[in-house]
């Protein structure tokens, strides 16, 4: 069984997600230890009320961005950790983690990567006037939203949305294909060479891809 361990910041929607899988035998796997850097992220609810170990680690507590990210590195490495998922986790990763666990720390981002990277890549959407966006599960490198992509999938951009509106759309899907992401890892099918990923023996179910002519 695939030993996770999530970073978040906030809300952990996508944890819940995952949680949820989990428990319904959908994913063989099992959540070791959330890590937040947020004490007051509801990640944290969460986790008690499924039982699974929580820490918080303050970055003002190290005199270095590495020193912090050895402190999260030790404590995963300590659960036996084999796969890191971020899950709405606000910093960009460094060297003492991506070092420790090469290709193995996923993220997933709300836009058609490698458009609109960083920040509110949902209101970069809408302000940019595309009709087409969605989210992107992938690895995790020492770019901002740049590592090599797993899954995506996309859904319509309606003349009338806003950064809200399209962000719930969105969030659908990620609670879909994050899991899904972690599910194809854990069965040892996904495959890095270069920048791209092989699937093995896969493709993506159309029910994570949304018709751009049906309003949901």
């Amino acid at each position: 069984m695939l030993k996770i361990g999530v970073l978040a910041s906030g809300r952990g929607s996508n944890f819940q997600a995952i949680i949820d899988e989990i428990e319904a035998g959908k994913l063989q796997a099992k959540i070791e230890i959330l890590i937040v850097d947020n004490p007051e992220a509801y990640a944290i609810e969460r986790a008690k009320k499924h039982g699974i170990p929580y820490l918080y680690v303050n970055p003002k507590d190290f005199s270095s961005k590495e020193a912090f990210y050895e402190k999260i590195r030790d404590e995963l490495l300590s659960k036996g950790v084999e796969l890191v998922v971020l899950a709405g986790f606000m910093r960009i990763v460094k060297k003492p983690l991506l070092d420790a666990f090469p290709n193995r720390i996923m993220n997933i981002h709300p836009a058609l990567l490698p458009s609109f990277p960083g920040l509110h890549g949902q209101k970069q959407a809408v302000d940019y006037g595309v009709r087409i966006s969605g989210c992107t599960v992938h690895f995790v490198d020492e770019g901002v939203d740049t590592g090599p992509i797993i899954i995506q999938a996309a859904v319509p951009v309606h003349p009338e949305d806003t950064e809200e509106s399209l962000s719930e759309r969105i969030l659908k899907l990620e609670h879909k294909i994050y899991p899904e992401a972690i599910r194809l890892f854990a069965e040892g099918r996904l495959k890095v060479e270069g920048r791209k990923v092989k699937i093995l023996d896969y493709s993506l179910p159309e029910k994570y891809f949304t018709n751009p002519e049906i309003r949901e």
